[in-house]
């Protein structure tokens, strides 16, 4: 999967590896906007030294505006607050019905940016932590934070505090569905989870169902449950969905899943399965709040007739629980 360079998780890479080949590298950040403005908060710009460029702050509304201002930030290492305007014109250009502002802040690497305070980020990225980046506006400086913002990370949500002077970037690693049980239902499931930003995987020791045929660009795994599960990883950003409606499949999976800290875990079968599914889990070892994290039966009850629909009551419940709107 290519890197989404708007995006602080892409863009912080790109600008470290740049800066350490002795090109010097700044980074430019989305950090508030008003109206209709061309990209999100935290969406990034990374500018080198020697004129490349990754990634976008506007769709190119005032990207040559910002780039001028990121040279000169590599001059003198000082960071920059930015505020622009986009007309409805330009606006229009790039999709969007009328115009807003941006404000965008401008960070050197080697400058008002540490570069160990950069390496760390990019650390923490590939290890899949989850952090934020807080930096103030008014002087620049800036730190890495884990177990910090709770209620942003959750969000996904970017954006400046009240206090209008700290800036906090969600570094939250890409989300991850597996799927054990490669059935019409996951069938569906996959590519829909896939456009709201999942990596996607699909376990099923049955080769017949986990075929290439059936599931074109996805990752594929014939091994047990458990071993697929394990090799894989499980944790906070995490949705393991289970479909097989085979205790023998379906089961290891899911112990797997109650040891590990996935945000949901949804099961496939009616209330009469789900309670079986109680009790052997009770038999293994597990309390009621461990199996309490079990969504069972799987998805919202829509009144889902057919996979299709299955699937979008899935992902509709895997979201809710991922932006805490269940209960």
């Amino acid at each position: 999967m290519t890197k989404d360079t708007t995006s602080p998780a892409g863009a912080a890479e790109i600008a470290l590896d740049w800066h350490q080949a002795g090109c010097g590298a700044a980074l430019a950040t989305v950090v508030q906007t008003w109206g209709s403005a061309p990209r999100r908060v935290g969406a990034q710009l990374v500018v080198s030294g020697d004129g490349r460029l990754e990634g976008s702050v506007s769709g190119g509304c005032v990207e040559g505006a910002v780039v001028m201002e990121a040279q000169e930030a590599l001059a003198d290492g000082k960071h920059r607050v930015l505020e622009y305007g986009v007309s409805d014109g330009d606006a229009f250009a790039v999709g969007l019905a009328c115009g807003g502002t941006i404000r965008i802040l401008v960070e050197p690497v080697g400058g008002s940016m540490p570069v160990d305070l950069l390496a760390d980020l990019v650390a923490a990225q590939k290890a899949r932590d989850q952090v934020a980046y807080e930096v103030n506006l008014t002087t620049g400086i800036g730190a890495v934070l884990r177990e910090a913002y709770p209620e942003r990370m959750r969000l996904d949500r970017s954006g400046v505090e009240e206090d209008g002077e700290t800036f906090v970037a969600v570094h939250n690693p890409p989300l991850k569905l597996i799927v054990v049980g490669a059935v019409h239902i996951a069938q569906a499931l996959v590519p829909m989870a896939q456009l709201a930003g999942y990596d996607a995987a699909v376990i099923d020791p049955r080769a017949a169902f986990a075929s290439p045929d059936r599931f074109p660009g996805v990752t594929l795994l014939e091994d047990w449950p458990d071993e697929a599960v394990a090799a894989l990883g499980l944790d906070a950003r995490t949705a393991l969905v289970l479909l097989t409606h085979d205790p023998k499949l379906d089961d290891p999976a899911l112990e797997a899943g109650l040891r590990q800290k996935c945000f949901y875990i949804g099961a496939l079968g009616s209330k009469r399965t789900h309670a079986k599914r109680v009790e052997r889990m009770l038999a293994a070892g597990f309390g009621a709040q461990d199996i309490d994290r079990i969504h069972g039966p799987v998805g919202l009850d829509i009144g889902a007739a057919g996979p299709a629909e299955i699937a979008v009551a899935i992902l509709a419940e895997m979201t809710a629980v991922l932006r805490g709107k269940t209960g």
